[in-house]
């Protein structure tokens, strides 16, 4: 059945979920509103919605030491109270997300960190492409749309796939923990090392390594 705008506006009201969360319930539920209203709540969105608006300025600042030394990871993640931070559910959410940072090489928390000379850079080269492939002119925009949202999802933090669930991204990941522990949990930043990175290697030809170990 085809679920209304209405439909949609009072699942929001009464859970304070997305207005994306509230349409996928409905669908999920064939418009039912009670049953959307638990989708949402076992899913720990409703929960969470609610929790948007609160400030989160406690929490912990956790490292993270992976291939034997040669990548490292600071991440600062917030939730609510003292007493949560020190909470075993929590510290366990915070060494995912170390861990995830570690392997996925996020560039930057979320898209609103994205300078806005990268994104230009970006449409550029794509709208560049798109030229190149012969693509009219009404359709280049719309496809470098589709493009961009997927760069984001690979260098932004919240968009990416979480490593040990791909199916759903860090946010939603966050959302979901925020629902079970109850408290708003927000990361606000994270720098990741890795052993290296930037230093140009002289690279030595085979015949330059044989000279040098006889010499």
């Amino acid at each position: 059945m085809a679920i209304s705008t209405s439909d949609i506006a009072q699942l929001r009201a009464k859970t304070g979920a997305g207005m994306l969360d509230c349409k996928k319930a409905l669908d999920e539920s064939a418009g039912d509103m009670e049953k959307a209203i638990d989708t949402l709540r076992k899913k720990g969105i409703a929960k969470a919605a609610k929790r948007a608006g609160k400030v989160a300025a406690e929490g912990t600042v956790a490292s993270y030491i992976h291939a034997g030394g040669k990548i490292g990871v600071l991440v600062e993640i917030n939730c609510e109270t003292d007493f949560v931070a020190k909470n075993d559910g929590f510290t366990s959410i915070v060494e995912d997300i170390a861990l995830h940072i570690a392997a996925a090489a996020p560039q930057c928390v979320s898209r609103d960190e994205v300078s806005a000379e990268m994104i230009e850079k970006e449409k550029d080269v794509y709208r560049a492409q798109l030229e190149a492939q012969g693509k009219p002119a009404e359709m280049i925009e719309k496809i470098i749309t589709g493009k961009m949202d997927k760069f984001y999802s690979e260098i932004c933090l919240l968009e990416q796939s979480f490593i040990k669930d791909e199916d759903k991204t860090i946010e939603q990941l966050l959302t979901e923990k925020t629902g079970e522990i109850g408290e708003k949990i927000s990361i606000r930043r994270f720098a990741r090392f890795e052993l290296g990175e930037g230093i140009e290697k002289e690279e030595k030809s085979f015949a330059k390594e044989v000279e040098e170990q006889i010499a």
